[in-house]
């Protein structure tokens, strides 16, 4: 979960960013340029630098390279990025079956079988997902520390029958941004706080901090995060890469830790707009064990790449927040060019209103968002098989561990769901009621009178310092709510830099409009090629 939206739209935004106004970061008044230090090797050094799927593919399809050496450069990688030099600590672990993996795969492109565009290709996965193998499930929270599932998320499962390889698991914002509301974007008491690697005193945001940083300094090829609101496209924003918050249900969430029965959803995260839709077409399906994934029947794809067209804006008809066209935001000048740049590929862009329909629905929200992780988390403890089985155990643990497991922030959000009194009750029913159906009538009704193929609108402000102490302290736009609460897609794709930190383009849809949202997002990705590698700049000293 987005922690500035949140706090934003719940009733504890004044208490949480007003009573503390520390700003950590070393570098906020120092301008970002030559003089910045880099502690890691020139990113061109890489062998894979900035690599695609496709090209991957090429290496291995001419003999030039094996998916055992790519996956050993990966590794390689991991070890001089994320484990020493800027010490990115966006990776928790990497899969002690990788390399054998990798082999099995060789053996078959030997032999003439190939599953499809991902065989191959060394995917690394948010732990909070279930991998039945060495790695460790723990949502980065040491009262999970040795946590093993049994068995493959369902997402899982199609990603091994596609033929990528399970790389390892990446860091999180710990419990997916839901302990506190001061917490730290992408921090958590198993592995720590994750880095931006464009400037490595800002934040990753979260709560997919490891697999957005992680895709973007070229530990891996993809990478797959989880999102309730803005867990997906903030982190992809502040790490320059593309990320796809999907229609809810159209990829299971079976084997995934949970906040939200109503907002949860796994989401890729990649360099390029082809390649976050290669992954999102072989996550998608439906699962017996997921009920919401059967509204997908019939319309999932297998292959959402044959949606990318290069004049994909021309006649296209869009919808512009006129919030994020006002103030003093770094982002305002990023979206008046791109808005710029979407007329001149042949869209029509007219400003709208959005979030003054949807703004009003955020304590709706949280209330909704308590209620349903104390149920859903306890069904998951009470079959996966870790030491703690229920919330309220959590909450023990943590209380009896606090020099581990709390040493910044507390956990009085997990403290506030513990005391809700189930799904039936009348104040759930009226929030469920206000937020999901309320973000839904407002994003239809927007799109239904403008007659709008999407929205669009800045995914994230710049990403602000890192500060332990009073947590996350975000200024400026932000998109994730409308699309987290309807439960509709969301692609960011990256608009641009300011002061050196990357800001994200959002397009939003309706349900199951991402073959429309592809197309868009893919001809704008094409159009203004903003994507820029970062080079780990280290903090400037004042």
């Amino acid at each position: 979960m987005n922690r500035r939206i949140f706090l934003r739209n719940s009733s504890l935004a004044g208490l949480a960013l007003s009573t503390f106004s520390l700003d950590a970061c070393s570098s906020q008044e120092k301008p970002v340029g030559a003089a910045a230090a880099t502690d890691a090797a020139p990113a061109e050094a890489f062998e894979l630098h900035e690599a695609t799927i496709a090209e991957l593919q090429d290496m291995m399809r001419s003999g030039k390279r094996t998916a055992r050496a790519i996956t050993e450069l990966y590794l390689k990688r991991i070890a001089a990025i994320d484990k020493a030099g800027p010490t990115l600590k966006a990776v928790l672990e990497t899969n002690p079956d990788a390399l054998a993996i990798a082999d099995q795969l060789d053996q078959e492109r030997k032999a003439g079988k190939l599953r499809g565009p991902l065989h191959g290709i060394p995917v690394l996965i948010k732990d909070n997902i279930d991998t039945a193998d060495q790695q460790q499930t723990t949502a980065g929270s040491v009262a999970l520390a040795g946590h093993k599932a049994a068995q493959d998320a369902f997402i899982i499962k199609k990603l091994r029958e596609a033929g990528a390889i399970v790389l390892g698991k990446t860091n999180l914002s710990e419990w997916a941004n839901f302990r506190s509301t001061r917490s730290t974007s992408g921090w958590s008491s198993r592995g720590g706080q994750t880095k931006n690697p464009y400037i490595l005193d800002r934040t990753p945001s979260g709560s997919s901090s490891g697999s957005g940083a992680a895709v973007a300094a070229n530990l891996c090829a993809v990478a797959i995060g989880t999102e309730t609101d803005g867990s997906v496209v903030s982190p992809a924003s502040c790490s320059g890469v593309v990320g796809i918050k999907p229609t809810v249900g159209l990829l299971s969430r079976s084997g995934i830790i949970p906040i939200s029965a109503t907002q949860d959803t796994a989401g890729p995260m990649a360099r390029t707009v082809r390649d976050a839709a290669l992954l999102l077409g072989a996550l998608a399906g439906v699962d017996a064990a997921d009920a919401v994934t059967q509204e997908s029947a019939g319309k999932a794809q297998p292959d959402y790449t044959k949606f990318l067209d290069v004049n994909g804006l021309k006649g296209k008809r869009l919808g512009v927040e006129k919030n994020h066209l006002q103030g003093n935001s770094d982002a305002i000048p990023l979206l008046q060019a791109a808005v710029e740049l979407l007329r001149a590929q042949g869209a029509t862009v007219v400003e709208v209103e959005v979030e003054k329909l949807t703004d009003p629905l955020g304590e709706a929200e949280y209330d909704v968002l308590l209620y349903e992780f104390k149920d859903g988390l306890n069904k998951y403890l009470t079959g996966a098989g870790a030491s703690v089985k229920t919330l309220a155990d959590v909450i023990r643990f943590n209380a009896a561990n606090k020099a581990k497991a709390m040493p910044f922030f507390q956990q009085e959000i997990l403290e506030a769901s513990e005391k809700t009194d189930g799904l039936k009750s009348a104040k759930y029913q009226a929030a469920l009621r206000k937020s999901h159906n309320g973000a839904r009538a407002a994003l239809d009704a927007v799109l239904r009178e403008n007659r709008l193929d999407a929205l669009v609108a800045v995914t994230n402000s710049p990403a602000p310092c890192l500060d332990l102490i009073n947590g996350d302290s975000w200024k400026g736009p932000g998109f994730s709510a409308p699309a987290a609460m309807a439960g509709y897609p969301h692609i960011t794709v990256p608009m641009g830099q300011a002061h050196g930190l990357p800001v994200g383009l959002s397009f939003v849809g309706g349900a199951y409009q991402e073959p429309v949202l592809l197309a868009v997002a893919y001809a704008y990705e094409q159009a203004s090629k903003q994507r820029k590698a970062p080079e780990f700049r280290a903090p400037f000293v004042g």
